[in-house]
């Protein structure tokens, strides 16, 4: 006998079609927050607004034929948030280079064997409605240490040497600058032959992404790796064409957007993860060197919209152990806001996302929605100022959130958000009969 619900269409194995996808709004009306509202980029629609930001697991074979593979582990950990609604999930940082990885344990996408692995855990999140990004990445100066539960201690990395894996005379940096702390090894310079051959890793990585079936490609120019240390002028000393100016800086991120975008499906949606800033203003490094802030990541994402960036992902921090910073829900959410105004006074298309500390549902409504600008510490006047300024033209801080330690901690979190704001949304066919009830307790 046939069976009575259709199967999930390109997934090879039975498994029931939810339709609409899991986290849909099953009726469309003003009211709908936008939080629930579907998205489309390009070709890819969301079916709602919530993404899952890149999380390391660091939990693929150090060594061997499997190294850097994705595992089954990687199927359940990535598969249960889309199985829940959340509508785009995202693979770790995925290391283009074998010395590309934060960790030996890391995964990668620098070689043909490690496509397989991707593809399963593709069909797992298509299987339940899910769409699947990968993050590729390069950890320059910050690559070879180890997984943080092996021997991290107060905040501070712990170098892997050759004995478990690590490289330690195979770090590359823009400049030969190491952290202060000896949690790190000191990178090599990198010659131009090296940051040619990054740049085609990363085209070739993201041509076996495509392959594996992935629906978004995210390129990670944030927290101190690769991308985010030729930006700096902390951690970039260089003197030839890849150092000194703002425009010598930013050249290796925008060579490899154009590189990428140029390899990858015209439908598909391009993401880039940048540190907005690196919270050293002030520091006797930015009075001497000078330092990334937002001021130059408004210029940068000015210039890389027209390359076929379709969302910036804002985050921020992680390029040098003396950032001053102090997080709270806004912090970064203030930053998104912020970049994505001048985005629109300039006429640009670039979608805009705000990670970080977001745990509330109607905080993530708001982010979205415009209807929340309010900053610690105001006075009463600049409230009411505010306050008037969003009742007469309330100004969204993101096109869409991504969630991280919370969907670690809460699979479900789409499917509680949905219900604390009042939005009957699809459930996964097979958790129908535990679908939240208007009397129930969560």
């Amino acid at each position: 006998m046939a069976p009575i619900v259709a199967s999930t269409p390109g997934v090879p194995y039975f498994i029931p079609q939810s339709s609409p996808p899991p986290g849909s709004a099953l009726k469309l009306s003003s009211s709908t927050p936008t939080l629930f509202r579907p998205l489309k980029v390009r070709n890819v629609t969301f079916q709602n607004r919530i993404f899952m930001a890149p999380l390391c697991m660091y939990s693929t074979a150090s060594s061997g034929p499997a190294m850097g593979c994705l595992t089954p582990y990687h199927v359940v950990y990535l598969g249960h948030p889309a199985l829940k609604g959340t509508s785009l999930v995202f693979i770790e940082a995925t290391a283009v280079t074998p010395n590309g990885r934060i960790s030996p344990n890391d995964s990668g996408l620098w070689d043909d064997t490690q496509i397989e692995g991707v593809k399963r855990v593709t069909e797992a999140v298509h299987g339940v409605g899910g769409k699947l990004g990968i993050q590729l990445a390069h950890a320059g100066r910050k690559a070879s240490t180890v997984a943080p539960w092996l021997g991290r201690e107060r905040g501070k990395s712990v170098a892997a040497m050759k004995e478990v894996g690590g490289w330690p005379d195979d770090v590359v940096g823009p400049s030969a600058i190491k952290w202060a702390n000896e949690g790190y090894h000191t990178p090599r310079e990198m010659t131009t032959e090296d940051i040619k051959g990054v740049v085609q890793a990363f085209v070739d990585a993201a041509k076996r992404a495509v392959a594996a079936g992935v629906d978004v490609i995210e390129i990670h120019g944030a927290h101190g790796y690769l991308l985010c240390s030729f930006n700096s002028p902390i951690s970039n000393r260089r003197t030839d064409e890849y150092g000194g100016s703002f425009e010598n800086r930013i050249r290796l991120s925008l060579e490899i957007i154009k590189a990428v975008r140029g390899v990858i499906p015209s439908g598909m949606p391009l993401f880039y993860r940048v540190t907005s800033t690196e919270w050293m203003d002030g520091s006797d490094l930015a009075k001497q060197f000078g330092s990334w802030n937002v001021e130059q990541s408004i210029q940068f994402a000015k210039l890389m919209a027209p390359l076929g960036v379709d969302l910036l992902d804002v985050s921020s921090g992680g390029n040098h152990e003396l950032q001053q910073i102090q997080p709270h829900t806004e912090y970064q959410v203030k930053i998104a806001r912020q970049i994505r105004k001048e985005l629109k006074k300039a006429g640009h298309s670039l979608l805009v996302g705000a990670v970080g500390m977001i745990t509330e549902a109607e905080h993530a409504k708001d982010i979205v929605e415009g209807s929340s600008a309010f900053e610690q510490d105001m006075t009463e006047e600049e409230e009411a100022r505010k306050a008037k300024e969003l009742v007469e033209c309330p100004e969204p801080s993101a096109d869409a959130v991504l969630i991280g330690r919370q969907l670690m901690r809460e699979p479900e979190w789409v499917l509680r958000v949905a219900y604390r704001l009042g939005v009957d949304v699809q459930w996964p066919v097979q958790f129908g009969r535990g679908k939240f009830s208007r009397g129930s307790r969560i």
